[in-house]
């Protein structure tokens, strides 16, 4: 890299007509670290999770194992995050430290899969969730059809919320952070408050009425778990957990609309993973004290959450719980939309996508990627080949986080001399140990479920052509 290319790296972007704005303030930037991250799953993974796990001390092992690594990585992504606050945050880490190829592939998975995947999957379960209130909203009637694809009304109500929010943010980021601020302390207040009263009233579960058998790991077969099975058998329960508290890395998308960014983003990352990871455990002390562990396993339609409301309060809390989803999965899906369009930004202002979608609009935002991002995933909720795809790609986007801090590694090596308002502690112990335990957790998954990994890697080399060409395209 030459001399001019790393001052330009360093610089911050001149401000003009064109140009994003920072408008995004550190209660911003901490509401879309926290509204990114809770959605549906703290709700209803916990079931699967203790299915595999087999006890209820290794849940919560799952949990803290989960939120602890999270901590880890999002502590050497502040590092990244205040050194580089550009457009496109991990895929602009990727590209400086491992070359524009590693950055694309970031980029392309992203937009073909992680973030509209996930962006038509919590479209979806509002719906669902919205299906209790309304039991009109179902996936089982036929509203219309569009080409091959059958609309069905939970579908309908999907495409709506994305309609609805891309629109919304598309008018400004004013709009989409004031959004994001209200739905994420309406759901942390609801999730909090839930978890407060589980821990208050909750008597009869297996926190407190089962503590001989509190760590015996039991399988689905009946099998008592130990050994290398164990170790297994929390790694794969730590899935859930882990892709419930991913989407953290989003703020550092828009890390080219935060003000101050050496000071806002670290603060943001830090405090906004600190409170998920923190009420996410406390959140199943709190079922584990209301449910005994077979009801949360075995939760109807794995809603844990309403299980234990219910237990508390009675059948009238499943519409409580309900309209809390609702609240929790509605915020998410605006800081998912917000946050991933640019990326794609991005990487068209690195003539490597559609130049359109580099474009801003009146309003400094890159509209035709936000539009574009909406297009995709609808087509997502229409296929309803998001669940799978998302299945696809769990071990890649654990592989994406190792990359990520080891490239805290591989910048300070070739850039020592790049200023660090923010360097990560004990270094280079943290990145080193989030990697190796991630790197165990590849390969456990990569031998445990190769049906739902391998291909996850095939989209991810899918974009290895793809790149190539708009290499030549833009030469």
């Amino acid at each position: 890299m030459t001399a001019a290319r790393e001052e330009a790296v360093r610089r911050e972007p001149a401000a003009g007509p064109a140009d994003l704005k920072r408008g995004i303030g550190i209660l911003d930037a901490t509401t879309i670290v926290v509204g990114s991250m809770i959605g549906s799953g703290i709700f209803i993974v916990s079931a699967e999770s203790g299915r595999v796990a087999g006890s209820p001390g290794w849940l919560l092992a799952a949990w803290a194992i989960a939120g602890a690594l999270t901590m880890l990585a999002s502590v050497c992504c502040a590092e990244l995050a205040a050194m580089l606050p550009r457009a496109g945050g991990q895929y602009v880490f990727f590209r400086e430290a491992y070359g524009p190829l590693f950055g694309f592939l970031f980029g392309w998975t992203m937009f073909l899969v992680v973030q509209s995947g996930t962006i038509a999957a919590v479209s979806v379960a509002f719906a669902k969730f919205l299906g209790v209130l309304w039991p009109a909203i179902t996936s089982a009637g036929k509203l219309a059809t569009i080409g091959r694809f059958s609309v069905t009304p939970v579908q309908a109500v999907g495409l709506l919320v994305i309609l609805v929010l891309t629109a919304t943010n598309a008018t400004g980021l004013k709009a989409g952070t004031r959004i994001q601020n209200i739905f994420t302390v309406a759901k942390f207040a609801a999730l909090f408050g839930l978890t407060a009263l589980g821990l208050m009233l909750g008597h009869s579960g297996s926190f407190t009425s089962n503590s001989a058998g509190f760590w015996r790991a039991v399988s689905q077969s009946g099998q008592e778990l130990t050994g290398l099975a164990l170790v297994a058998a929390v790694a794969t329960a730590m899935v859930g957990p882990m892709f419930s508290q991913s989407a953290w890395n989003n703020i550092t998308f828009a890390g080219e609309e935060v003000r101050n960014p050496g000071w806002t983003l670290p603060r943001a990352l830090l405090l906004g993973c600190v409170l998920v990871t923190t009420i996410y455990v406390v959140a199943n002390i709190s079922y584990l004290k209301v449910l005994p562990f077979p009801a949360i396993q075995h939760a109807p339609e794995d809603r844990v959450a309403t299980a234990a409301a219910t237990s508390l309060f009675g059948p009238g809390a499943a519409a409580v719980m309900a309209a809390a989803i609702m609240v929790s999965t509605f915020g998410c899906v605006n800081g998912l939309i917000l946050s991933g369009a640019r990326v794609s930004f991005a990487m068209a202002r690195d003539r490597l996508f559609f130049k359109e979608l580099a474009r801003l609009n009146d309003a400094s935002v890159p509209a035709n990627a936000l539009w574009a991002q909406a297009f995709w995933s609808a087509v997502l909720v229409l296929s309803g080949s998001y669940s799978d795809l998302l299945k696809y790609v769990i071990s890649a986007d654990i592989l994406f986080y190792v990359l990520l801090v080891l490239a805290v590694i591989v910048l300070r090596v070739r850039h020592p001399d790049w200023p660090r308002p923010f360097r990560a502690p004990l270094y280079p112990f943290l990145p080193l140990l989030y990697a190796g335990v991630g790197a165990a957790l590849i390969v456990i998954l990569l031998r445990g479920n190769p049906r739902t990994t391998w291909p996850g890697y095939a989209i991810v080399m899918s974009g290895i052509p793809i790149y190539f060409l708009w290499r030549r395209k833009a030469r």
